[in-house]
């Protein structure tokens, strides 16, 4: 399980990081409508907040007493991809596919977490 663990936890930090550079080259609004809502100052800032929550998924690797940033990062992935799909209810956009994408992305991270402090903690 702990091999498990540290795999989804190291593409978790990748898709993190890709989607961190993403923020930092284009808006809200060209990445989705329904996150229009979301300033553009504030959309660069969560870009910043995922670099640093990437990282924290994978620092544990290399210094075990920072073990609990991994599932405090995991769980505040699971947050934001939750607040995407909020966002998109509220919008009139309709289609589910960005929602089961953040939805998908929200349990993994929600089984890293869980994983991270009851079945295996690091």
């Amino acid at each position: 399980m702990n091999i498990l663990l540290w795999t989804i936890q190291v593409l978790l930090a990748l898709h993190t990081a890709a989607g961190a550079a993403w923020k930092f080259r284009h808006s809200a609004e060209q990445t989705m409508p329904s996150l229009t809502a979301i300033p553009d100052g504030v959309w660069r800032g969560m870009g910043a907040v995922e670099l640093l929550l990437g990282a924290s998924l994978v620092v544990p690797a290399l210094y075990a007493p920072l073990a609990i940033l991994a599932p405090v990062a995991a769980a505040l992935i699971a947050l934001e991809m939750l607040l995407f799909c909020a966002l998109h209810l509220r919008s009139s956009e309709s289609g589910a596919g960005p929602m089961t994408y953040w939805i998908v992305v929200a349990a993994v991270c929600a089984f890293v977490a869980y994983g991270r402090w009851v079945l295996f903690p690091t």
